[in-house]
C-alpha cells in the first residue's frame, strides 16, 4: 500500500505501466511509446529520458515524474 505522496513501488508498477503509457505520452510527447514501454515506470529511467529529451535539470525531470505519479498511478 502506498503512503499519500509517494511513488509506486516498480512492483506496484509493473502490472499498471502498460495501461499508463498513453497518459505518459500526452504528459511527454517527445518520448515514444518505445520508450516510455521500456522505461517500465522505473522512476530513475523515466527521469533520466525526461532530462535528456527536454534538456532539463534532474531535479526538475524528478518533480514531473514524481507529480505524473502523484496523479495517474495512485
Amino acid at each position: 500500500m502506498n503512503k499519500p505522496n509517494s511513488i509506486p513501488s516498480v512492483d506496484e508498477l509493473k502490472g499498471k505501466w502498460k495501461e499508463k503509457v498513453g497518459e505518459a505520452k500526452m504528459a511527454w510527447g517527445k518520448l515514444t511509446e518505445n520508450e516510455l514501454l521500456e522505461s517500465e515506470g522505473k522512476v530513475e529511467k523515466l527521469v533520466g529520458l525526461i532530462q535528456t529529451r527536454y534538456a532539463i535539470k534532474r531535479e526538475e525531470a524528478k518533480k514531473q515524474v514524481e507529480r505524473f505519479f502523484q496523479r495517474h498511478c495512485e
